[in-house]
């Protein structure tokens, strides 16, 4: 009996090294001859997934010897999950990145992958993408990152209401006041915000401080090492947007508000103004049907800033400077953003794409290629600000983003924290 027993033990304990075996292949990023890319993105919406499921099949069927181990996870969640990934040893091989500071840290780690030799030596890829797109992903004058989307922030406006009113586009911060305080008289709600995310607010003064704050005194701050934040125009860019709110120019209650319930607000016409991405426009026309226009963060008379800039930023792929097999995973970042599959997205999930050309009125709403054309022909782009920020003076701005607009905190109160903590920072990177 212990003989059979030790036998079965044996037997068990060799079957065990064969799927350890099995296991250590699979981990080492082979499958059964195949090489094994793991590939992480943030779209597991049922209306986003579908799409990339087609693309990897179909690389999966051009290039039979790569498997690609596709995971997804939602917008939130992928913050912690990169966080992790960073210090830990289970790194996708190729994985989602918003573009500038968020994708510079894994630079600075590095984490990233140089992929400017693999551009230069494919001229044709390279030239495919918008420079401006491409722009943001670099640290050092070398490029880190591959965009998929190429998204911009504008203000789309209600026709009926300014018909109503008789109203202009305002190109001018002084144009935009007056006409929102027409609307105001009117009786209308001048602008929807809903800031429950407090991303929402961010927004507004991303653009605000690239208009405010000179250019290189802004690229100095937000790098890590560097940034003190002592302009007086960070706090003007606070004031600016706490003194929407303290004039009644947004809407009530824009703290417990959603940004979606904005977008509801705003298609049943409970608002006139409302601040929205360029891969919004489809829903907002989806709603509105041709009543609606849109045009960009207007310029800042007294701004130091550049006043041609776009409040945006593309975001996209980095490629782990651990992986094991580089030239297979370039080979799934040019099929996945080849001009056959830019135009897929911009065709079948409405996402403006930043190869050129890819975003045309024939594949997209007439308004978003025209966002694109915006976007193409700005002087740069002002980058969301909670991710072109170090995380933890990011994370100051979005902490205290609510306690500006309810008035319990001061445009002065909150840079001198930003101030502090951008000091901490700077012992910390160095």
């Amino acid at each position: 009996m212990r003989r059979k027993i030790n036998v079965l033990i044996a037997v068990l304990l060799a079957f065990a090294l064969v799927l350890t075996g099995c296991s250590s292949s699979s981990s080492s990023g082979e499958e059964s001859g195949k090489v094994v890319l793991k590939f992480l993105h943030k779209w597991p919406q049922p209306e986003y997934a579908p799409y990339f499921e087609e693309v990897v099949k179909a690389f999966e069927k051009e290039n039979p010897d790569i498997k690609i181990k596709m995971e997804a996870i939602a917008d939130e969640p992928i913050k912690d999950k990169l966080r992790v990934i960073l210090g830990g040893n289970e790194v996708p091989d190729i994985m989602f990145s918003w573009s500038g500071e968020f994708a510079r840290k894994f630079v600075r780690a590095d984490a990233a992958l140089d992929l400017t030799p693999y551009l230069n030596e494919d001229a044709a890829w390279k030239d495919s993408f918008i420079p401006a797109s491409l722009q943001p992903f670099t640290s050092n004058e070398k490029n880190y990152g591959i965009p998929l989307r190429f998204n911009g922030k504008f203000f789309v406006y209600n026709k009926k209401i300014f018909d109503k009113y008789q109203l202009q586009t305002p190109t001018t911060w002084d144009e935009f006041i007056q006409v929102l305080d027409t609307l105001k008289k009117g009786g209308e709600t001048p602008i929807i915000l809903g800031n429950q995310s407090p991303w929402a607010a961010i927004h507004y003064l991303t653009g605000l401080n690239q208009k405010m704050v000179a250019q290189d005194v802004r690229m100095k701050d937000y790098n890590p090492k560097s940034g003190e934040f002592t302009d007086p125009g960070y706090v003007k860019a606070m004031e600016m947007l706490a003194d929407l709110n303290k004039k009644g120019y947004f809407m009530k209650n824009v703290n417990s508000s959603s940004h979606d319930m904005g977008q509801q607000l705003f298609a049943a016409g409970k608002g006139a103004i409302f601040y929205v991405e360029l891969e919004e426009f489809q829903t907002i026309e989806n709603n509105m049907k041709g009543n609606w226009g849109f045009f960009p963060m207007p310029s800042i008379a007294d701004g130091k800033g550049s006043q041609s800039f776009i409040t945006g930023a593309p975001d996209g792929f980095i490629v782990s400077s651990k992986t094991k097999h580089p030239k297979e995973a370039i080979k799934f970042l040019k099929f996945l953003t080849s001009k056959d599959n830019a135009l897929k997205l911009v065709k079948q999930i409405g996402w403006p794409s930043p190869i050129d050309g890819a975003t045309n009125p024939d594949t997209a709403l007439k308004e978003v290629a025209e966002g694109v054309d915006y976007m193409k022909k700005a002087e740069g782009m002002a980058e969301w600000l909670d991710t072109d920020v170090h995380a933890k003076v990011a994370d100051v701005y979005l902490s205290n983003i609510q306690l500006l607009l309810d008035g319990s905190k001061s445009p002065e109160e909150i840079i001198k924290e930003v101030q502090k903590v951008a000091k901490q920072v700077q012992s910390e990177v160095e």
